[in-house]
């Protein structure tokens, strides 16, 4: 399993980087955390490249240094790496160029299989697409932006599961609001649902919506089949089956106090694009974190 989080600010970013870790710890994931920092114009790139070849002489950091710097102490801080690279201090100046708008940096982690920093330089959209397609993540957390598109293209384009982390607040009590019904998708959600309960210690209301009063056996069957699930798993979880348009129905149930796990639209992106889809519409209008599970 491997994890891409993403974060943008040292303001604004804590609550991504602590849910990510948590979730990166519950699968035992090896663990990327990323920065997108401004694109580097062909001047600036000519002055990086000086300030590498005579670093110690330079005051000059490239844009977003200072967000993987921060996140570097909060690895530390938590004992996510180890004493060894905790003394040895943020290598900034080892940064190991891997391409004209990348750079990374190798940890050692002490939960997570491995951690590493990376930094690119551009189009969010863009380089965070071209970093999941090449290191092939499974999951990809992201902030929950007030940029909504941001994160409306990301679910559509990337290739990888989304979690969105949305008003995730650490002292709130959550259970998990697993959507399931008898699509492709739903297996694979409800494995990914149970991580997510087990890394936050909480229980699963197992949602099963039908637009009409008769739910078909797959629906019954996914819903019976998601318990059965999670009872071996040890957590804690109940069946709820509602009528109505499905993504209202979620928004209605989800309130404050949940996580959303649902499978992503098996529609095809133009299908999508002029019909929309749940997951889209679920994301859209919820205000909870969410996992679209891909």
């Amino acid at each position: 399993m491997k994890i891409l989080i993403a974060i943008g600010s040292k303001e604004f970013s804590k609550p991504t980087l602590r849910t990510g870790l948590k979730v990166a710890k519950a699968f035992r994931a090896s663990t990327t955390i990323v920065d997108v920092g401004e694109k580097i114009g062909k001047f600036n790139a000519k002055i990086i490249g000086l300030a590498h070849e005579r670093m110690e002489s330079w005051e000059f950091d490239r844009p977003g240094v200072d967000v993987l710097e921060w996140a570097f102490q909060y690895l530390a801080d938590n004992e996510y790496i180890e004493p060894n690279t905790i003394e040895a201090g943020f290598p900034k100046n080892t940064l190991v160029e891997t391409g004209s708008n990348r750079a990374e940096v190798y940890l050692k982690g002490t939960v997570c299989k491995d951690v590493n920093l990376i930094l690119r330089n551009g189009d969010i959209i863009s380089e965070l697409r071209d970093e999941v397609h090449t290191g092939r993540y499974d999951v990809t957390i992201i902030g929950g932006s007030q940029k909504r598109r941001m994160a409306h293209d990301l679910i559509q384009y990337i290739d990888s599961s989304i979690f969105i982390v949305n008003q995730l607040i650490s002292a709130q009590t959550y259970r998990i609001l697993l959507a399931v019904d008898d699509s492709s998708g739903t297996k694979k959600a409800i494995k990914y649902g149970a991580r997510v309960a087990q890394a936050f210690d909480i229980g699963v209301d197992i949602l099963t919506v039908s637009k009409n009063e008769t739910f078909r056996d797959g629906y019954r069957n996914a819903a019976e089949r998601a318990a059965k699930f999670m009872r071996r798993a040890g957590i804690d979880c109940k069946n709820m089956y509602k009528v109505g348009d499905p993504a209202t129905v979620i928004k209605e149930e989800s309130g404050n106090d949940h996580i959303i796990v649902m499978g992503a639209s098996t529609r095809n992106p133009l299908a999508k694009f002029f019909k929309g889809s749940k997951p889209l519409k679920v994301m859209e209008e919820c205000k909870c974190p969410i996992l679209i599970v891909k």
